[in-house]
Order: C-alpha cells, then structure tokens, then sequence
C-alpha cells in the first residue's frame, strides 16, 4: 500500500513536471518568434541560451548537496550532451530559417516516434499496444492541428532546412533515451549542469563569431524580456523539469506530452486574439489527448495494481 502511494506522487509530481515544461515550449513559439533573426541570429540566442543557463545550473548546484560522477559517467554526459543541447538545438533554429514553420512543426512531432523506436532497441523499453496507439493518435492530432495553417512542402527551397530539423528530432530523440540510465543514478540538477557545460564547449566555437557582431544595443527592453524567458524558462526551467520526470517515466512517455505544444501555442494565441477556436482545432485536441492518455496513464495505472518494479518500466 505505502508503494503504491509513494509511486502514484512520485508519477503526479512527474507528469505535472511535463505539463509545465512542455506548456513553457508552447508559449516560446509565439515569445521566440519576435527575437530571431531581426534582432539576434540563431546562433547568437543560442550561446546565450546555453551560456547563462550553465550559469544558473552551476551555481545553483553549489547550494546543493555536493554529488560526485564517476569519470566513465562524465565521458557518457559529453558524448550526451552533443545531441541534447548542441546539435539539436543548432539545427533546430538553423533549419527553422531555411524551411517553414508548417514543416518544422510537422517534423518535430514525430520526435516521439523516433523515442519509440530509440528506446526499444537503445534501453530494452517495451512496445506496448497502448503505446502504439497513443503515438499514433497523438500524431494525428498534431499533424491535423498544426496543417490548419498551411500545408507541409518538400520543395527543393525547404529541403535542407527540412533535413536540419529532421536531424534535430532524431538528436533530441537520441537524447532522452540514452539521459535515462543516468537519471538513476544522479539527481536532474548534476546531470543539467555537466550536460550544459559540455554543450558550452560545444556550441561556442560555431557561436562565437555571430554573437560578437550582434548590435545589442539595438535590442529594446520588450525584446530582452521575450530572450530572458527563452534563458530562464524555456532553457533552464523546462530543460530541468524534463530531465526530472525521466526519474520516474519512460523517454516514450515524456516524448508523448510534445504532442500538446500545437495545443498550447493555439491556446496562447487564441488568448492573445490572433486566432479563433474551430471544430477542426477541438477534434485534434482531443486526439492528441487521447493519444497522451493511451501512452501515459491506461500503462501507469496497470502498473500500479502489480508489484514494485523499477522505474524502466513506467
């Protein structure tokens, strides 16, 4: 009994942490837009972003109790961070410019697909049919809400930002599966702050050039309001809450809930009055939620009834 309570908070606190992070990623699509590239180009936000928040992890982490990695593990988070913070986040921004929003949106939610894919054959994670099915209806949802506004090209002028942002998906996929072993062993706060001073080490030499010809002071206070919530909230905050509920959850789930960004940024804009509420944005809603609900909670709630088991199979 006293299992079952601690593991139905411990999956409360973890899906609460998802909601958050993935809200924050819906509201950055429309804060994000109004920065790159009138006032700053990619790269330049880019070592910003990664920049302060190694910052913030590091000093945050001296306030913490003090975790020693092991030399093998801190190889793992090097070789980690290349695909969770340099290159996902470099082709995403760069392929953003050289393709649409329609097709990067497209792209992008078949991250979960890919974490599918990863994790049965990176970390032995089951493939379940609710998980099947809760992929492909959150997928549906998605693709449906997001080719409201427009349709997906594959013409030759979007194909090497198609192929940068396709990249992207498949590196932050990469990500969340091979972060999980670790996430056992260390608390999300030392696995941020080594992941992102490693991706310091990454991103400065291919950042560095375009963040010194950037006119800062051209930027106005509104503009630096939408960058601090890009560092704070989309880098650091929601970073963490995402590292945090792969304690408890599998990469496949954690993935499902990017099915709900479209949901959120319509939400956002919607809230804004840029855009009004259809019956074609309710049904894909509701499959995306399905699809959530198939993925998450049908597979944690059989899990609960049985006997204590480890994390890997939440």
């Amino acid at each position: 009994m006293i299992f079952r309570s601690n593991l139905s908070a411990r999956l409360v606190k973890a899906h609460l942490a998802l909601l958050g992070a993935n809200m924050i990623f819906g509201v950055n699509y429309v804060i994000a837009k109004g920065i790159m590239p009138d006032y700053l180009e990619p790269r330049a936000i880019i070592l910003l972003r990664v920049l302060f928040a190694t910052a913030i992890f590091w000093i945050v982490d001296i306030f913490s109790p003090t975790e020693k990695v092991a030399k093998k593990d801190l190889l793992r988070l090097a070789f980690i961070s290349f695909f969770g913070v340099a290159l996902n986040q470099i082709l995403f921004f760069e392929g953003l410019n050289l393709t649409t929003p329609i097709n990067a949106s497209i792209i992008m939610v078949g991250v979960p697909i890919l974490v599918l894919v990863f994790s049965h054959i990176i970390i032995r994670d089951k493939l379940t049919g609710n998980k099947i099915i809760g992929i492909i209806l959150g997928f549906v949802g998605a693709a449906y809400l997001i080719l409201q506004g427009g349709s997906f090209s594959l013409s030759s002028d979007t194909l090497l930002g198609n192929t940068f942002v396709f990249i992207n998906a498949s590196s932050y996929g990469l990500f969340l599966v091979l972060v999980k072993p670790l996430m056992k062993k260390y608390k999300p706060i030392t696995i941020m702050k080594w992941v992102f001073l490693f991706g310091l080490l990454y991103v400065t030499p291919v950042s560095l050039n375009v963040s010194m010809q950037a006119n800062y002071n051209a930027i106005p206070i509104k503009i630096w309001f939408s960058i601090g919530y890009v560092i704070l909230f989309t880098t650091v905050f929601a970073y963490f809450l995402n590292n945090f509920s792969l304690k408890v959850i599998s990469p496949t789930v954690n993935s499902a809930y990017i099915y709900l960004q479209p949901v959120i940024a319509s939400i956002v804009a919607l809230w804004f009055g840029k855009d009004q509420l259809l019956l074609e944005e309710i049904v894909a809603a509701a499959f995306i939620f399905t699809g959530v609900y198939f993925v998450s909670f049908r597979r944690n709630k059989t899990i609960i009834d049985q006997k204590p088991s480890t994390s890997r199979d939440l």
